[in-house]
């Protein structure tokens, strides 16, 4: 996790160094990788997952999903990473005005016209927004959602005994968008 803090405050500070880039480090992973953390991050183009940890190439074991949610998929990814590449360190990162939450946050109000698809990832943020008041202004409720939802995911991650088996240590972070920082969660 202090890898991860320092290439964060590298990257909001704007002084990335861009490790593991090389042709010759490229070569190297080529038969074989050990990622040191396993992130599930949100699909969102503006949360460059390696880049705002300023790590490289083989450092981090990404899974990306909008509204960074639990699903089979993940959980499988997660417990591969954690038994085959041995990463002791699970990341559940959200972001500031994401769009999937802020998506769920507007269906509680009104039916929604999404495609089947949407619907079905609303539907997984959901019970992470329950007890976010309706009647806050919405940049306040999408704040507190983000947050919930991330502690949602991390919640039903360390309940499954096969993901505490593979991945001993699981946190949660919200990226600030303007800042450039991560915000870990305790």
């Amino acid at each position: 996790m202090q890898r991860l803090k320092v290439g964060n405050t590298r990257f909001a500070k704007g002084q990335p160094k861009h490790r593991h880039e090389s042709l010759g480090f490229r070569k190297q992973l080529t038969s074989e990788q050990h990622p040191f953390a396993t992130i599930l991050g949100c699909s969102d183009s503006r949360v460059p997952i390696e880049l705002i940890f300023d790590q490289g190439f083989g450092d981090l074991f990404v899974i990306r999903v909008a509204g960074n949610v639990v699903t089979d998929d993940v959980v499988g990814s997660i417990e591969y990473a954690g038994i085959h590449l041995k990463t002791p360190l699970v990341v559940i990162l959200g972001h500031e005005g994401c769009g999937a939450v802020t998506a769920a946050l507007q269906a509680r109000k009104h039916n929604s016209s999404e495609p089947q698809g949407i619907q079905n990832l609303v539907k997984l943020i959901e019970p992470a927004i329950r007890s976010i008041d309706p009647n806050l202004p919405m940049p306040e409720q999408v704040h507190k959602a983000v947050e919930s939802n991330v502690r949602w995911a991390q919640e039903k991650l360390t309940k499954l005994p096969e993901v505490q088996r593979s991945a001993p240590l699981i946190v949660g972070a919200v990226y600030e968008l303007e800042t450039g920082e991560v915000r870990w969660l305790t």
